[in-house]
């Protein structure tokens, strides 16, 4: 089948479009920024790129032999006061577009709708549903509660949470309850459904078998990883504190902390259905899925993740536009070195950021980056997404991935922290030098005031960064013990062991064996 593919880049789109292509199904992907085109994706012969935004579809047209489209636009993490109203034009000019092709069948992927107690959010999807009925091609919709995966908004979320705090104390809405299901499973209703006519202009709610409160799902979250956690409650925790409480504890953006607040405040429990039957699936258990999620992890085979999404919102400014780097009213910070080994210094450079840090005073780095969680921005506990690649789009720390061209030696990088003005942040190679620059371009006085005060510390942070990316040093080494005990499979327990000094070493909880393995 011919099929059409919207939010190409987005955490469900992207690895919906690789199934589909291992099915051997023809796509047509729509992409807003054609600088962002996933590389798992790019050169596959059966995969083509339209650059659309649907916002705008003045002068675009899609193919006309397209068989089904899948609806995959969503403003989750959106900050614009006025969403909704974006999210009904979006829906609106898809369907002006498909309509004009052969288009048997429309999926669109919403949320579980109960009674009249809606979140904005589910408000609006619920809105874009009934827009997109039409009587020249069949619509499927799946109605899905909180998705669990690796790279998901709500496992990365719950994860920070309990890995953070071995003892919480939370707002009453952790009691909601709800029904996760595994990104696995989503996927395989969304590929199922293709051409299924028992399933035409039909609604279902998908969801895991289990019932589990938020509170539920972190204990059960902890136990999977091995930790005891405790949560207290509190009914004076306001929604507004709530959110900050949210966006502080973990990596996600006050926009997102507050919409994902208003719609833990309700229930969403699905209603039952023929459709396990139809698509012949029987969902995994919670526990199951944050399971798998954890073997992607450590098999750093994370395909996407929501943090890929533009923190500044699914309908802003397309990346490629601040590719071009200004060169006039702009403060300059630019150094070079002279490299010995050109591959050991790209490797560096590629895997600058997250656990591996910025190589050069990296508690300077983690205090900009609580100053910024400070003032509302993105902070670094975003991380990135892969160890050791990039590709554009990928979030990196407080920073965005604009250009990352190995072959070209250049990695660019656009800041997403909060700031008077814009930065940039550039890494390239020429010859047998490496050329970094940071680039600010001031907004007002306030821009000019910020660089002053921060220029003392570029001599000694910027300078320590360029040398440690020159200066051969063996790289940190990712150390992967077992998880389980080889006799008894019960989790390892982690302890300080007194040898020649102290050192981390773990051993079986049970002590059913002379296991143990130093860190």
């Amino acid at each position: 089948m011919k099929i059409l593919i919207t939010g190409t880049t987005g955490y469900i789109a992207k690895r919906l479009a690789l199934k589909l292509l291992e099915s051997g199904h023809e796509l047509v992907c729509c992409v807003r920024d054609l600088s962002r085109i996933p590389d798992e994706i790019e050169d596959h012969p059966n995969a083509t790129f339209l650059k659309v935004d649907f916002l705008d579809i003045a002068q675009v047209r899609l193919p006309v032999g397209i068989d089904a489209a899948y609806y995959l636009i969503h403003s989750m993490s959106h900050s614009h006061e006025d969403f909704e109203s974006l999210e009904e034009t979006c829906a609106k000019n898809f369907k002006t577009l498909v309509e004009e092709t052969q288009c048997r069948q429309v999926i669109y992927l919403s949320g579980i709708v109960n009674g009249d107690a809606l979140s904005k959010h589910l408000r609006s999807r619920f809105k874009v549903e009934e827009l997109l009925k039409s009587n020249r091609y069949a619509l499927t919709t799946y109605r899905a509660g909180i998705i669990v995966g690796s790279g998901s908004a709500s496992f990365e979320i719950i994860r920070d949470i309990v890995e953070k705090l071995p003892i919480m104390i939370t707002p009453k809405w952790l009691h909601t309850r709800s029904q996760p299901i595994a990104i696995r499973d989503v996927l395989t209703y969304l590929s199922e459904a293709l051409d299924k006519k028992e399933l035409y202009d039909k609604s279902f709610d998908i969801y895991g078998y289990e019932v589990l409160s938020y509170k539920e799902m972190l204990l059960q979250f902890a136990e999977v990883r091995g930790l005891k956690r405790y949560i207290f409650t509190l009914p004076v925790l306001t929604p507004k504190l709530s959110s900050y409480w949210l966006y502080f504890v973990t990596s996600t953006s006050f926009p997102l902390a507050k919409a994902l607040v208003e719609s833990m405040k309700v229930e969403v429990v699905g209603t039952p259905s023929n459709i396990n039957d139809i698509i012949n699936i029987r969902p995994i258990s919670y526990k199951e899925a944050v399971t798998r999620a954890f073997q992607k992890i450590e098999q750093n085979a994370v395909i996407s993740s929501w943090k890929d999404a533009v923190s500044s919102g699914v309908f802003q400014d397309q990346l490629a536009q601040h590719i071009e780097v200004p060169s006039y009213g702009c403060f300059k910070d630019i150094r070079s070195r002279t490299i010995h080994d050109e591959s050991y210094t790209l490797d560096k450079i590629w895997r600058i950021g997250g656990k591996n840090g910025w190589y050069s005073f990296n508690t300077l780095w983690k205090i900009r980056g609580y100053v910024d969680k400070l003032f509302g921005g993105v902070g670094l506990r975003r991380g990135r997404t892969h160890e050791s690649y990039l590709e554009p789009g990928d979030p990196l720390d407080f920073w965005r991935v604009l250009l990352a061209d190995r072959e070209q030696k250049r990695l660019l990088l656009f800041a997403e922290m909060k700031l008077p003005g814009e930065a940039w942040l550039e890494f390239k190679i020429v010859k047998d030098k490496l050329y970094q620059r940071a680039v600010f371009r001031p907004k007002g006085v306030w821009g000019r005031l910020y660089w002053l005060m921060v220029l003392p510390f570029h001599a000694f942070v910027f300078n320590g960064m360029i040398n440690a990316l020159v200066t051969k040093t063996e790289l940190k080494k990712q150390h992967l013990p077992p998880k389980t005990c080889p006799v008894c499979e019960r989790p390892f327990n982690w302890r300080k062991k007194w040898e020649r000094d102290w050192e981390n070493v773990i051993y079986c909880s049970k002590r059913c064996s002379n296991e143990r393995i130093r860190l």
